[in-house]
């Protein structure tokens, strides 16, 4: 079997990973603007639709660390060609789903898929890189793959939202082309994968598949356990990990009934897809802006990451009233892509923050324990904000995701206002430096996709 590092140089393959990452997300992006206006047109009420998102959350969180393991065990195009299949399988069946038990199928299968996904290109592009040059650094490779990743849903959101308008058809049947479209680049994609990410040679045959995943199943106890006790004695990390849930809780909310907002603006289902599509692209760009504008905010707030935290919390609450209050659809669009601008400028703030109060040897757990919370507070409010939207209605349902980011706002207040780490008890977590999320991982998270 050819090995990667002996045939291709490092750039070569940098610009593979970019291209199979820009693949990647091109389908996720097609599906954005219509899952929930599918689900609703075939007969779901905003709580089952709720459900249904949560189901993809909670497969995605238990099989997260278990399918840790595997892409060592079996290598990573396996792992990466098995989730692109479970994500297709999820695609076509939620193109066909009429009712809740299909959609919570589809959503199961995406959520699997997604599960299996997290990682393993990234960690080909890295070994592969460091096989033909061991001295070559892969920043620049990352950098330009989360610009890819941002490309290909900024550009599936506009097509996804235009597809149903240029079909033929009527109903919620012109609202599953964009599926099965995607279905059809996940097609593309599984191709470009089997030819680009060229195998690395057996790394880890001494590990079984099936003791990787057992292993990964032990550490999901342990993560729990750890978890536990590193914010035990650190109030401040118990502040993130609530802020990180409760932003949680917002982006689902947006995520669930920001589609059904805009469909109510452009009063029809079909319009109001190619609506939000262009909405979401645009979102998508505000958020990488709001990532670069972090650090002036900072600067601006004289230094302190508490004041500069509390006033984003602020603004993004300001923009999702406006969103939920807008009569038209222009000003609703310009304050949706608000948030996500202010939404991003403020997680870098709040990242360093939480990075330094741990050591590297503490450091993944924290990591882990900032996304579990975020996990948890899309399942709250994919939950509870779509019960309370169906016994009200959507801007009732916005209100409780402003309500929530004013109380980010409060808790960010009491945030070390350097960025630095205040002092501790013996019992807290002890300090060390920065590092980073997994690019993936950060936009997803961060632009409110993870489910889809």
């Amino acid at each position: 079997m050819t090995r990667a590092g002996s045939t291709l140089t490092p750039a070569a393959i940098r610009r593979r990973y970019v291209v199979l990452t820009a693949l990647r997300w091109l389908p996720t992006g097609i599906t954005v603007p219509v899952t929930v206006l599918l689900a609703s047109a075939r007969g779901l009420s905003a709580a089952e639709i709720g459900l249904v998102f949560a189901v993809h959350s909670v497969v995605a969180i238990l099989l997260e660390l278990p399918t840790g393991g595997l892409a060592d065990a079996i290598g990573h195009r396996p792992v990466l060609a098995l989730s692109v299949l479970l994500g297709g399988a999820g695609l076509l069946t939620m193109a066909s789903a009429h009712s809740v038990a299909a959609f919570a199928l589809a959503f199961g299968l995406l959520g699997a898929g997604r599960a299996l996904d997290s990682g393993p290109l990234e960690s080909w592009f890295v070994d592969a890189t460091h096989r033909a040059d061991p001295d070559a650094d892969v920043t620049h490779g990352l950098s330009r793959a989360a610009a890819a990743n941002g490309g290909g849903l900024a550009i599936g959101a506009v097509l996804g939202g235009v597809a149903p308008m240029v079909t033929a058809g009527a109903g919620s049947a012109v609202l599953a082309v964009p599926f099965l479209l995607a279905a059809a680049l996940d097609v593309v994609y599984l191709v470009a994968l089997m030819a680009l990410a060229v195998p690395l040679g057996d790394t880890a045959a001494a590990r079984s598949s099936r003791a990787a995943l057992l292993a990964g199943s032990r550490d999901v106890a342990r993560l729990v356990r750890e978890t536990v006790g590193a914010v035990r004695g650190d109030d401040v990390l118990r502040r993130l990990l609530g802020i990180g849930f409760l932003v949680g809780v917002v982006l689902s909310t947006l995520e669930l009934l920001g589609p059904l907002r805009f469909a109510r603006l452009a009063s029809s289902d079909t319009e109001g897809t190619a609506v939000f599509g262009v909405v979401m692209a645009v979102s998508f760009g505000a958020a990488a802006l709001g990532s670069v504008l972090a650090g002036p905010t900072r600067r601006a707030a004289r230094g302190s990451t508490a004041a500069a935290t509390a006033a984003l919390a602020m603004l993004a609450a300001a923009a999702v009233l406006s969103t939920a209050l807008s009569v038209s659809v222009i000003p609703a669009a310009a304050a949706y892509a608000l948030f996500y601008l202010a939404n991003s400028a403020g997680w870098p703030l709040r990242q360093r923050v939480m990075h330094s109060r741990v050591t590297a040897a503490r450091r993944n757990t924290t990591v882990s324990a900032a996304s579990f919370a975020m996990q948890i507070g899309g399942v709250t409010g994919s939950l509870l904000v779509t019960r309370l939207a169906d016994a009200t209605n959507t801007t009732v349902g916005l209100g409780a995701a402003v309500a929530a980011l004013l109380l980010v706002g409060v808790i960010s207040l009491r945030l070390p206002s350097d960025g630095e780490p205040s002092e501790v008890e013996p019992s807290g977590v002890e300090r060390g430096g920065v590092t980073g999320l997994v690019a993936a991982e950060l936009s997803a998270a961060g632009q409110g996709v993870d489910r889809i």
